[in-house]
Parts: structure tokens; sequence; C-alpha cells
């Protein structure tokens, strides 16, 4: 990596927390300097605009939850084990350093949806790249008949995600993981009852 590669993801990696915790608009200038210590100039020697930044950073959250939950399902020989990681992965999230400020595809796609249209595109694509890969699971399982053959993994794979995205929602906002569990909980057999 060069100097100015090393600067950019310097930069990257101490805003992204900050980005996903105060949003687009929440997040000023100030807040970046302070995090990086580094000067406007230097901020904007690296990145074009505080949109540049947003973007890159929401990149590097997605791609931390990304990576984390890679790790985990790929140590899995069976695709129901493999599944079963996002509940797992969910019910833990308070205690995951990079979700501490909550999921980044939620907390963007609340606030960008109708006032970013840059950093809404990021969102939709994470959900179509989160669905297709469950997706992909489900109809291998199906293939080698881990799965139940009347499986509609397009339908399992919509409710898994909003059961997740609902469940952060709210232990976000009350500060309660009790919904959280229960939801996982309920995932945990809706996942186990795919079994063939």
């Amino acid at each position: 990596m060069s100097k100015a590669e090393r600067t950019k993801q310097f930069i990257i990696e101490k805003t992204a927390p900050i980005f996903n915790a105060k949003g687009y608009v929440g997040t000023s200038m100030n807040d970046i300097m302070h995090a990086t210590g580094l000067t406007k100039g230097s901020i904007y020697g690296n990145f074009e605009n505080k949109d540049e930044v947003a973007l890159a950073a929401f990149d590097h959250n997605f791609g931390a939850i990304v990576s984390y939950i890679r790790l985990k399902i790929e140590v899995r020989p069976k695709i129901i084990d493999k599944l079963l990681v996002y509940p797992e992965t969910y019910r833990n999230y308070l205690k995951l350093s990079f979700l501490e400020a909550g999921c980044p595809i939620l907390n963007t796609a609340t606030e960008a949806d109708d006032t970013h249209p840059m950093l809404r595109k990021r969102a939709v694509n994470a959900l179509k790249l989160w669905q297709n890969s469950l997706e992909k699971y489900i109809e291998i399982g199906i293939e080698t008949k881990e799965i139940k053959a009347n499986t509609n993994a397009a339908e399992f794979s919509a409710i898994l995600m909003s059961l997740i995205e609902g469940a952060v929602m709210q232990a976000k906002v009350t500060g309660s993981s009790t919904v959280l569990n229960i939801t996982m909980d309920f995932l945990e057999k809706m996942i186990k009852n795919l079994k063939a």
C-alpha cells in the first residue's frame, strides 16, 4: 500500500463507526477531522467530498459484517448450520464492535431512502447481495437434500432478512435485547424446520 492508500484506509476505518452511528447528515466534517486527527485539507486530499467518505465508510461497515459471517459459514459443512450463523451473529450483535451502532444496512436505508440516492443504492445492493447469498445456500441445500424440496428460497430469505432487521431495530431503539432474543429463537426454529 502506498502512503496515500494507507491514509485513505485510515480515514475510512476511523470514520466508518461514526457514519454508522450518526448517519450521513449527523456526521460533520469536524467529526471526521476529530476522529482522524487530520485537517480538512488532508481529508479532501484523499476524498473528493463527504459523499465519497460516506460511501467508503458504508462499504467498510458492510464489508466487516460480510467478512465476519463468511468466516463463520465457511467452517460449517452443513447448509442448515451455515444458515444458523445468522441468528447466532445477530443475537449477539450488541457484543460485536463493528455492529455496536446497529446494522449499517438498516441505518443507511432508514436515513438515505429519500435523501441520499448514492447511499440508498449502496444499501439496496447490500440487501440484494445478502438475499442472493441466502437463496444460493437454500438452493444448494435443496440440491443436496438437506433442505425440504418445496422450500421457496426467495420467500425464506426475505423473511429471514426482515426478521433480523426488525429485531435489530427494536433492540437498538429500546436498548433491550428481549425482542432480539425472542426473534432469533424463532428464526433458529424456522431454519431447523427446513431440514428435509
